[in-house]
Order: structure tokens, then C-alpha cells, then sequence
């Protein structure tokens, strides 16, 4: 075929206008464009009840931390670049930030392997004051501009004596942000593992306490059963309950949001996550440059598709 020929041929100029497009896609084209950013610190609840197995992936059963894991890595990939994530861990009183917020994309390797590490062995305690820690946590971020996202399932461990209950109004509207509440409504056993990690069965009754003892009584002495003030100011009767095992404690958590000042989302699945997060709310418009390569790579496969259309 002559160049005549190939030139009056239209495939000639389908096939020139595809490699002049993918031409420039290695040019990286950019634009400029609004985006909404996110500035995110994860706060994961790390206590033993988070070990409870009530959730489940591909059919099978699943811990509640190891479940938050996996829909934090699943997050990671739908952030926008430009966002910023913090990750820190909860037990007993007071939560502690592992690393202050970094970009999702330059440091994505490095934030999903500190999500994938998150490990109930982590604790520095075995007690758990969820509205203690709370508190901690948003003093600790009151003054920073970033949204708060709090994982828990709401067991406190050893049931909170109302008498002494943290009060949050001093940080109230502080932060912006969610509490996240994890696990099911269904009393489920708690897995028990050695000081190696090696798993022993579940908690029994006898291995966890089923009220507080500290300070005072909440109830009236005259209700309380062998009640001293001195010797015995919970009474003389042994402790019963269903402490060992777990569920979550949904209105808890509501009651803690709403004296906070802060949102309260169920994670049910990897969706649910998504709706709690990427909220207008939360977000920060802001002018980036995007890359559009994209379309010229799209426009040279139409074009090339084009070539054997008769």
C-alpha cells in the first residue's frame, strides 16, 4: 500500500491519533481540581473483649479488632491522596498515638503494615475505662485539627460504677469525629490465651470481675447484702454476671457520643465504614493537581477499538 493509500485510509488516522494520545500519557498530564481531603486519626480499641469472634469473612469467624483491621485496609485504598491518616490504640485508661497523620499514598505502605501489626498484645493493661480513655483521647486532640475515629465495642472491664463516671463536658465539641461501636448484640464467649499468645478456650466466671469495687456503691446500703461501709461497702456476696462473655454495648457508646459531642456509626461491614468517614462533614475541599492520563488512555483504546468497526 502506497503512502497515497494510507493516507486516504481511515485506520491510518484512527491508529496516529492512538499513539499521539498515548504519546502524552507519558508526558503525565495534570489538572487542577477540588477534591475533599480527610485528616483522620484512628483510635482502635485493643482490650481482650475485642478478640471476640462475632463478626465473619468469607463464611468464617472472624474477631471484632481483626475485622476493624481489615476495613481500615480497605479504607486506605478509597482515600483520596492528599488525605492524611493517624493511628493510635486504646486499653485501660488512655489511649496512645503510634504516629501522628501522614499522606495515605506516599506512606500507604507503611500506614496499612502498622494497621495489619495492631495486636491485642499491645496492652500496656488488661483494664478497660472506655469513658477514661475517651476523655484522654480528645484532650489529647482538642487543639490539633484532625477527625477523630474511635474504635470500640463499649465493655468496660470492670463495669463502671456510675458514682465515679468521667465527666465529659469539658471537652464536649472540642473534636469533631465518631465513635465507631464493633461487635454484635448477641452475648458471645471471649477467647483466652496464655502469655504467649497461644489461645486456652474462653473466659469463665470465675476469671473476670462482674462489678467494681472501687470506692463507693452506687446503691443504697440498705439493698446491698452484708453491707459494711468499712469492711464492705459492695456487700459480702460473691459477684455474679455474664461478664465473660461480650457483646456491644451500643447505647453506652450512644450515651458517651452524645455527652462528647460526637457522631455514633455501627460497623456492620466495609460500607458502613465508608458512610461514617468520608462525610462532608469531615472533609476539606481543597485545589490539588490530578492526574488525567487516564483519558488519553482511555481515548487511544476507543480509537483503537474504532479500527475495526466496519
Amino acid at each position: 500500500m502506497t503512502i497515497a493509500q494510507n493516507l486516504r485510509d481511515f485506520r491510518f488516522w484512527l491508529l496516529a491519533a492512538a499513539l499521539l494520545c498515548l504519546s502524552v500519557v507519558f508526558f503525565h498530564p495534570q489538572t487542577r481540581a477540588q477534591v475533599s481531603l480527610y485528616r483522620l486519626v484512628f483510635i482502635v480499641d485493643i482490650t481482650r473483649s475485642m478478640n471476640t469472634e462475632d463478626y465473619q469473612l468469607d463464611k468464617q469467624p472472624l474477631g471484632r479488632l481483626q475485622y476493624v483491621k481489615y476495613a481500615l485496609r480497605q479504607e486506605l485504598l478509597k482515600l483520596p491522596c492528599g488525605s492524611q491518616v493517624g493511628l493510635g490504640v486504646f486499653t485501660e485508661r488512655r489511649s496512645t498515638l503510634l504516629f501522628e497523620p501522614i499522606e495515605v499514598c506516599s506512606g500507604f505502605a507503611e500506614i496499612d503494615a502498622a494497621i495489619a501489626a495492631l495486636d491485642w498484645r499491645m496492652a500496656w493493661a488488661a483494664d478497660s475505662r472506655i469513658a477514661s480513655g475517651l476523655l484522654n483521647t480528645l484532650e489529647m486532640l482538642k487543639d490539633k485539627d484532625r477527625t477523630l475515629v474511635f474504635f470500640s465495642d463499649g465493655q468496660e472491664a470492670p463495669p463502671p460504677n456510675p458514682r465515679y463516671k468521667p465527666d465529659l463536658s469539658a471537652v464536649k465539641d472540642q473534636v469533631k469525629g465518631v465513635i465507631v461501636g464493633v461487635g454484635g448484640d448477641q452475648l458471645s464467649p471471649i477467647p483466652k490465651f496464655d502469655a504467649k499468645g497461644q489461645r486456652q478456650g474462653f473466659y469463665k466466671p470465675d476469671d473476670v470481675p462482674h462489678r467494681s469495687s472501687f470506692g463507693e456503691s452506687d446503691l443504697n446500703p440498705e439493698k446491698i447484702q452484708g453491707y459494711n461501709a468499712r469492711n464492705a461497702p459492695f456487700g459480702s456476696e460473691a459477684a455474679t454476671g455474664d461478664e465473660h462473655m461480650s457483646r456491644l454495648h451500643e447505647s453506652y457508646l450512644r450515651q458517651l457520643a452524645a455527652e462528647s459531642g460526637l457522631q455514633y456509626w455501627r460497623l456492620t461491614d466495609v460500607g458502613s465504614l465508608d458512610q461514617a468517614l468520608q462525610q462532608a462533614e469531615f472533609a476539606k475541599p481543597s485545589q490539588r493537581q490530578v492526574d488525567i492520563g487516564w483519558r488519553y488512555a482511555g481515548l487511544a483504546l476507543l480509537l483503537l477499538a474504532a479500527m475495526y468497526v466496519k
